[in-house]
């Protein structure tokens, strides 16, 4: 491998890796982990929420086709 090619590769994963300690321990990072955890709740949410929309539909579409 070429010397200045595995030098840049070296930089980038030290890059790679201060980046992640400052995410992880640096200044907002607990608002960081904070907003990561609400937006996971709230995609769950939405799916779940659409699951049971979607649900209710077809029940409620099958429900009228049986009933007329």
């Amino acid at each position: 491998m070429n010397l200045k090619k595995k030098t840049q590769e070296e930089l980038q994963n030290k890059i790679k890796e201060i980046e992640d300690l400052i995410a992880e321990k640096g200044v907002g990072s607990d608002y960081l982990s904070k907003a990561e955890r609400v937006q996971r709740d709230l995609n769950l949410a939405l799916i779940l929420g659409g699951t049971a929309a979607v649900l209710g539909a077809t029940a409620w579409a099958i429900y009228k086709l049986r009933g007329e």
